[in-house]
């Protein structure tokens, strides 16, 4: 018999008992008391459910740091019929994370594309003026958002639509800018955060209070294999080529540069693990 046989049924064994987990019972995390000057983290999220698939380093600065986590929902997905019930599912989620939730506007933004950004210039520039406001009234320390290659229309249009709209901003509104990837891979990633298993299992446990999608397509389940084979890439991709890959299971890959007026600085390479320090991301 094969050595890895037995590997690989286990593997196999372990998905197919997560199919018959319940989906959408977890229980809501408890907010932290923070100091009412609180950092800010916003994550600009281009649908439902990607504040829970990439939001490995906004839960530690939640829990390591002290920050206030707020998910701003983009869109509510093409659906118009689904977008009650998605939003629901999304305030069940950031519920579950500890998580502020905000929409740019009542029902979320339509066509945020490349293409829109193009051909629809006003409409555009209304989304950007709605942003901008978002992001001044926060004047948040770290922003996530998409990276500019991340496949999906959506996503590709939502990473414009907030570099436009910090472009509004005065020249001397400073932040983390950190990029983050799911449909499509980063080039060039500079940080690889490890996640404590607690923090994925919340983060699965959050995905799954997305009924509606993750009932067609379990991804929730995939999401610890996504995470390990992050470790593999960013092993070299930060790390170095060649580099030894770390002990750890569970990682999530981003780009992090310092923003100031339109100057981007990207930090430098670095691995996280679960027990680091955090502040080597702000200024």
């Amino acid at each position: 018999m094969n050595q890895f046989r037995n590997f690989i049924a286990a593997y196999a064994n372990t998905f197919a008992s997560g199919k018959k987990l319940p989906l959408g019972k977890g229980t809501p995390g408890q907010p932290q008391k923070r100091k009412t000057n609180a950092p800010v983290a916003l994550i600009f999220s281009p649908h439902p459910d990607d504040e829970c698939i990439i939001g490995a380093l906004a839960l530690r600065l939640q829990r390591q740091a002290g920050f206030r986590v707020v998910n701003i929902a983009v869109t509510l997905g093409s659906k118009a019929a689904r977008r009650p019930a998605r939003w629901k599912e999304l305030t069940n989620a950031c519920a579950t994370l500890g998580f502020g939730l905000e929409s740019i506007c009542p029902g979320g933004l339509e066509k945020i594309t490349p293409v829109a950004r193009v051909q629809e210039p006003k409409r555009w520039e209304t989304a950007v003026r709605l942003t901008a406001a978002l992001l001044w009234r926060h004047r948040p320390a770290v922003v996530f958002l998409p990276h500019a290659h991340d496949w999906h229309p959506t996503h590709i249009g939502t990473h414009w639509l907030v570099r436009d709209a910090l472009d509004t901003l005065p020249a001397d509104f400073t932040c983390t800018l950190v990029e983050t990837e799911f449909w499509g891979q980063m080039a060039a990633p500079n940080l690889m955060v490890e996640s404590s298993e607690t923090d994925v299992v919340d983060l699965m446990t959050a995905l799954s209070q997305h009924v509606g999608e993750v009932r067609r397509n379990p991804y929730h389940l995939r999401l610890p294999a996504w995470m390990m084979d992050n470790v593999r890439r960013g092993a070299e991709l930060v790390g170095g080529a060649g580099g030894k890959a770390p002990a750890f299971l569970f990682a999530t890959l981003y780009r992090a540069s310092w923003r100031k007026g339109e100057t981007l600085t990207p930090l430098k390479p670095a691995c996280l693990p679960s027990n680091s320090s955090l502040k080597q991301l702000l200024r």
